[in-house]
């Protein structure tokens, strides 16, 4: 009977994947014969799509290194101009640099540098009222995860300042695997190796050779015998960041930035996302129907990069693509013509 077709997951993300700005259920209901828009809200408001239908489908796609990085970072969900959308908190966003309403993700992207591509392979969303955890536990639980069950090979995390505590380095560490992570300007560290005298990261002194080498630290709070290797960057002219690792392997400045720089690709991804899946997009109220949506726009944007590294192109000119053969019709045989004289 038409207008009684149920909705599955295929059908979707087969819609978050074709349209390219509108990503609303009317809009879908609309284009779509066949199936009502209460057919779209039921799917999504009775589905139970959580991160491991993401990896179900990643392990698949991803090209293993044992030289691999673990990337973490978060994003905001801008919904500043929706209300009353459960998941939806007042916090600070990166890409906005200040406070919005939104829903935040927590991601891990695994990058091959041998390739040089990356896949997302896990994400928690941040909801402290509906699960009591922070960002900080959300990441744990992603590397313990990615440690023991999924058992990936990869080499080292890399992550942003706001992670770089005590317990996730920590963690890191006593997984036999490396971390390369920034700290703020005001992190007290300490260069004599007992009686440590600790004091803000900008005040240490730099000559020719730390500066190529780097400075073996220890960090406040640490265990005592605990040290990393600290590197001040110049990220550019205005802006310098400073590294810790306990990469012992007496890496150079320029090695370390190599590395380091690695970490864009979750930002590459972000942006992508955000572009091209409607992740944000989702204006529906009830928060498992914002959950199963962040789901299928992350396996929406697996999908366009498996075909965009399969056929050499990028994930936008994937997308842009789909509208080729409107653009041939639309001139061979226009629906609206323009006679102006």
């Amino acid at each position: 009977m038409s207008g009684k077709r149920k909705v599955n997951r295929i059908d979707y993300c087969q819609y978050l994947l074709s349209s390219q700005t509108n990503y609303t259920l009317t809009y879908v209901a609309k284009h779509r014969e066949g199936i009502a828009h209460d057919a779209y809200n039921r799917y999504l408001a009775d589905e139970k799509l959580s991160p491991r239908v993401l990896w179900e489908h990643a392990k698949h796609e991803i090209i293993l290194s044992n030289d691999g990085f673990i990337i973490y970072d978060d994003t905001v969900l801008d919904k500043s101009y929706a209300h009353a959308i459960d998941l939806a908190r007042y916090q600070y966003s990166g890409n906005s640099k200040e406070v919005i309403n939104g829903i935040g993700v927590v991601n891990a992207i695994y990058v091959n540098p041998d390739t040089e591509q990356f896949w997302v392979i896990d994400y928690r969303i941040y909801a402290p009222e509906q699960d009591g955890k922070s960002k900080l536990d959300h990441l744990l639980d992603m590397q313990r995860n990615i440690h023991y069950q999924k058992q990936l090979p990869y080499k080292g995390v890399l992550m942003d300042t706001w992670y770089a505590t005590h317990k996730v380095m920590l963690t890191i560490d006593s997984l036999g695997k490396l971390f390369y992570c920034p700290i703020k300007a005001n992190r007290l560290v300490s260069e004599t190796e007992q009686d440590y005298h600790h004091i803000p990261t900008s005040t240490l002194t730099w000559n020719e050779t730390s500066l190529a080498q780097g400075k073996k630290v220890h960090l406040n709070k640490f265990p005592n015998d605990f040290h990393v290797q600290l590197y001040r960057i110049t990220a550019s002219t205005r802006r310098t960041d400073f590294i810790v690792t306990n990469d012992k392997s007496q890496l150079t400045n320029d090695a370390i930035q190599d590395v380091y720089n690695i970490r864009w690709c979750v930002e590459e991804f972000h942006r992508e996302a955000k572009q091209l899946t409607g992740v944000a997009k989702c204006q529906c109220r009830k928060q498992r129907i914002q959950r199963n949506h962040i789901a299928c726009a992350y396996l929406v944007w697996l999908k366009l990069k498996s075909v965009a590294y399969h056929i050499g192109k990028t994930v936008y000119q994937i997308k842009s693509n789909l509208l080729e053969q409107y653009m041939i019709n639309e001139l061979r045989q226009p629906q609206v013509e323009f006679d102006f004289a």
